[in-house]
């Protein structure tokens, strides 16, 4: 069975946007099992290995009990688990080897000039793996019982993948969401906003759901951010390509400079 997966950081809930992934996944009540995985430290001491693992299972159910708290009282029975090693790697390896649907992470990051869009756990996770990831960056998260989802398309395989992947996992987002198709084109040619919309409104139809549609026209990354602040979804869902070393790379220009510009919790697909 793939699961969600749900990680905490260093047991700080009411910072760097941990408490706000928490209240996501209680409010989104998805019919699933949650993993919750916490890389833990090494005790650099001289003591046997079962003193150390019960020292790390300790401390990783003392992290994990306001994430395991919140689920709780949204009717669902989550499972848990940690790792130890490299938050970032540890994290990007359970999700491969999981077959994880959906990460979803809590991260303070700050702009493009400091480089740490998201933190620096969250950013080796997204270079790490093509599962998708929700960074939530604010201290406080949606608290709508059905969420407005904006889904900015490009045209490319990652953006028809980013449609694909909303219209498979729709529960998330509660019981009545509303979505809103996003394309940015360098003119405004009724033409290229049709090639563009077309298949994903296609895909929407066909499950029986009603998108509404936003055509700007301007820089993409520029005109996405601005909508971002304008309009006010409550999650902003990217395709992104990429997979590399640095931020720009792994994440691809227009998503790089988007995360840069605006605040709003980004869902970035990475896998087509």
């Amino acid at each position: 069975m793939s699961e969600p997966l749900l990680r905490p950081g260093n047991g700080n809930c009411g910072g760097c946007g941990m408490s706000s992934a928490f209240q996501f996944l209680g409010r989104a009540r998805e019919e699933r099992p949650l993993q919750v995985v916490i890389p833990a430290s090494c005790a650099a001491v001289a003591v046997g290995a079962d003193i150390v693992r019960a020292w790390h299972e300790a401390s990783s159910r003392k992290v994990l009990k306001p994430a395991i708290d919140t689920l709780w009282r949204a009717n669902m029975d989550p499972a848990w688990a940690y790792r130890v090693g490299d938050p970032g790697l540890e994290i990007a390896t359970w999700a491969d080897e999981h077959d994880t649907d959906l990460i979803v992470m809590g991260s303070h990051g700050h702009t493009a000039v400091k480089g740490l869009l998201f933190g620096s756990v969250t950013e080796k996770v997204l270079a790490a793996t093509h599962v998708p990831v929700l960074a939530i960056r604010e201290a406080k998260a949606p608290r709508r019982k059905s969420l407005q989802v904006a889904i900015a398309l490009d045209g490319s395989a990652y953006g028809a993948a980013a449609a694909r992947y909303i219209v498979s996992h729709r529960a998330l987002f509660g019981p009545r969401p509303e979505f809103t198709l996003l394309h940015v084109a360098e003119a405004p040619d009724p033409l290229v906003f049709e090639s563009v919309l077309d298949p994903a409104r296609d895909q929407f139809a066909a499950e029986g759901i009603v998108a509404a549609e936003a055509r700007l026209v301007g820089n993409a990354a520029a005109e996405i951010a601005a909508y971002a602040r304008t309009a006010k979804p409550d999650i902003l869902v990217m395709g992104s390509h990429g997979r590399g070393r640095f931020t720009s790379a792994f994440l691809g220009s227009v998503a790089w400079r988007v995360a840069a510009t605006c605040r709003t919790p980004l869902l970035l697909i990475r896998r087509v």
